[in-house]
Order: structure tokens, then C-alpha cells, then sequence
């Protein structure tokens, strides 16, 4: 595994994160998780990434996350990882348990911290912006909660280029930099590259890419239609069955092709794509069973791109 330095910061994440979005709610198998934190931690992937309402039900991975941690990470090891949780979408009922309020935000975090069993959480993000909440509020927020020690980072996520630009000004005037900023970014979705990228660089603030693999698409997985056992089949999943196209299935087999020049699977290559840009600090995986997260990992074995392997799959992307 190599790390790399989260923006300007003392903080180095691994190349290859693991997220908790999917697969370690109270509907999952225990025991699935667990074996897959255990073997990403052993391959040297050290960021486990959470927020308020992964689930389902909204709270239970954090609630299995704890459990985990209790049994396979006592004493020193909790400080040879790095844990993020998040607030920002609805999580309870009523006018507080949403949005971007620093009432909601410090009492999300606290229920958080008590589903975990921790004292602190590495990382703190504001999930989302928030329209009707001043930014200032928002901010302060994340700078209260790393000053009371419950987080020793702040980040945000969902921001647009302008909204990240102002927030990490006012986090800078705070006193409490903005570490990370966590962005959807794929070979299928790539907004973040008018604008947002470039911000953060300016500003050093690290990058994390969430769904590299576009929720599935960019694996084998669609070659040959859609599988029962697929996101797109899973009622509590967040890819759509009218997102996979006639013409999003030829991208991919063209894609799939490629990739087997590489002597990489589609998913190894989706995700060294992302990781080719260097303001990329780290991809954020999912992973349903052990040896999809192994798959993933030996991604890191080719990171390099040819200029005629970036025009074909430009090409191909259209």
C-alpha cells in the first residue's frame, strides 16, 4: 500500500480506502464485514470511512463498525487507523436531523461517537451543503467539533467549486483547516474536473473519490446483463435500473477490453484511472465479500497510463 499526503496536511491516507456505504448494515452478514475489515486493514488500507445514516437502518453500520473495533482493534491499534463519519442528509425525524444546523451536526456527531464506542473520529465532514443554513454556521460547526476533541480533521462533501472555495476560507479564518474534501468521481461522472479539482489544489485540501467504480457499472459485473445479485437488482441500493443503457453497456465492454490489455480487470483500470490524477489523494471502495476487495487492491500493481490508452478510453467515454 502507499500513502499519500492529504493535501497540505501531516495526515498521509492510503491510496485505497474502504467505505461502510453499502454491505455493513443490520440487513448484512456480521461476519462478511467484519472479515472484510480485518483483511483491508491487513492489506495496509488504514481509513475506514462512515457517516450518521449507512446503513440500513440508518446508524447500523456505525453501530457494526463499533463492534468490529471492539473486537479486532483494542488498545494502540486505533491509532494505526483513521475514521471518518459524516453529517449532513436525513438521518431523524423532525426539523433537526438533517441539513447542515451546527444543532444538528454536534448531535449527529455525539450519537455517532456513541454507535462507534470512541472517543473522537478522525475526520468530521459536513455531508452536504446546506442552502438555507449560513456557511459560517456550517463551518463553525466542524471547527467547534475539532476543538472540543471529538475530531481531529475537518472535511466537506457534496460541495460545488464556489461552495468549497468559500468554506474552506472561513474554516482557514477559523483556525481549522479543511483537510479533505470527498467528491463523487468516475470514468462515468466527472464534474469535479471543471472547477472543483483545481480549487482544491490551490487551497491544499486533499481529494477523496467516492464511487470510482460508478456504483458497479465500471466492474464485469454488467457485460452480460444485469445480475440478481447486482446493485442494480438491490432495493436498498443507489444505482438505478435505467441507468445501465444500451450505450453505457458498449462503453463498458469497450472499456473491458482495454482493460484486459492492461492485464487489469475493468475495476482494477477504473480505479488507477482515478488514481492517475495527483490532486486524487485516495479512492473510496466498497466491497461485498473479501476477494472483491483483493481485486481492488491489486489495482495499485498498475497505476501507469499511456497518452494512446488516455485517448482510447477518452474515445470510448465519448
Amino acid at each position: 500500500m502507499k500513502y499519500n499526503r492529504c493535501g497540505k496536511s501531516g495526515l498521509l491516507l492510503p491510496q485505497i480506502a474502504l467505505g461502510l456505504w453499502h454491505n455493513f448494515g443490520s440487513v448484512d452478514v456480521f461476519e462478511n464485514g467484519e472479515n472484510i475489515v480485518k483483511t483491508a486493514f491487513d492489506k495496509g488500507i488504514t481509513h475506514f470511512d462512515l457517516a450518521n445514516n449507512y446503513g440500513p437502518v440508518p446508524g447500523s453500520a456505525e453501530t457494526n463498525f463499533g463492534k468490529i473495533l471492539k473486537n479486532n482493534f483494542q488498545g494502540n491499534l486505533r491509532d494505526e487507523i483513521v475514521i471518518s463519519t459524516k453529517a449532513g442528509y436525513g438521518m431523524w425525524a423532525g426539523p433537526y436531523g438533517d441539513w447542515g444546523s451546527r444543532k444538528y451536526l454536534l448531535s449527529s456527531l455525539d450519537q455517532s461517537l456513541k454507535r462507534m464506542n470512541l472517543d473522537y473520529v478522525d475526520i468530521f465532514y459536513s455531508h452536504r451543503f446546506d442552502p438555507e443554513t449560513p456557511l459560517e454556521e456550517t463551518m463553525m460547526a466542524l471547527d467547534y467539533a475539532v476543538r472540543s476533541g471529538k475530531a481531529l480533521y475537518a472535511g466537506i462533501s457534496n460541495y460545488n467549486a464556489e461552495q468549497t472555495q468559500e468554506a474552506t476560507e472561513i474554516l482557514k479564518r477559523l483556525g481549522t483547516p479543511c483537510l479533505i474534501h470527498q467528491e463523487k468521481y468516475s470514468m462515468f461522472v466527472r464534474k469535479c474536473e471543471a472547477g472543483l479539482l483545481d480549487v482544491l489544489e490551490e487551497k491544499g485540501v486533499g481529494c477523496i473519490a467516492f464511487s470510482p467504480l460508478a456504483q458497479g457499472l465500471l466492474t464485469d459485473k454488467y457485460l452480460k446483463g444485469i445480475p440478481e445479485d447486482s446493485r442494480a437488482h438491490n432495493p436498498n441500493g443507489h444505482l438505478q435500473l435505467e441507468e445501465i443503457s444500451e450505450e453505457k453497456v458498449h462503453k463498458i465492454i469497450a472499456l473491458n477490453d482495454l482493460a484486459k490489455a492492461r492485464n487489469q480487470s475493468l475495476a482494477q483500470m477504473a480505479l488507477a484511472w482515478v488514481l492517475k490524477d495527483n490532486r486524487i489523494t485516495s479512492v473510496l471502495i466498497g466491497a461485498s465479500s473479501v476477494g472483491q476487495l483483493n481485486n481492488n487492491i491489486e489495482s495499485l500493481q498498475n497505476l501507469y497510463f499511456s497518452s494512446d490508452e488516455l485517448v482510447a478510453i477518452e474515445a470510448i467515454l465519448g
